[in-house]
């Protein structure tokens, strides 16, 4: 994990690169306390995209414990009788 105090924001190129090689978050501090997170738009991404697909799945579990489910014969024959397959 790194962190940096926020006057060394002034200098992005540096702050930039340790996003990129270190492939993290960078947390800035202000005075002593945790203040913004930096990091790297691919970083970001990947973490969107597993929060989005972590999501899906709880959403997943909750309908399986819930009762919402079909078998897939059932969704199967469904599904080609409403299309017509």
């Amino acid at each position: 994990m790194q962190i940096v105090p926020m006057r060394d924001l002034k200098n992005t190129v540096e702050i930039e690169r340790r996003c990129t090689e270190a492939d993290e978050p960078v947390f800035v501090t202000k005075n002593g306390y945790g203040c913004l997170v930096v990091m790297d738009i691919g970083y970001y991404e990947r973490t969107m995209r597993r929060i989005n697909e972590a999501s899906l799945v709880n959403k997943g579990i909750a309908d399986y414990e819930a009762g919402r489910v079909v078998d897939g014969d059932s969704a199967i024959k469904k599904l080609r009788k409403k299309h017509g397959v």
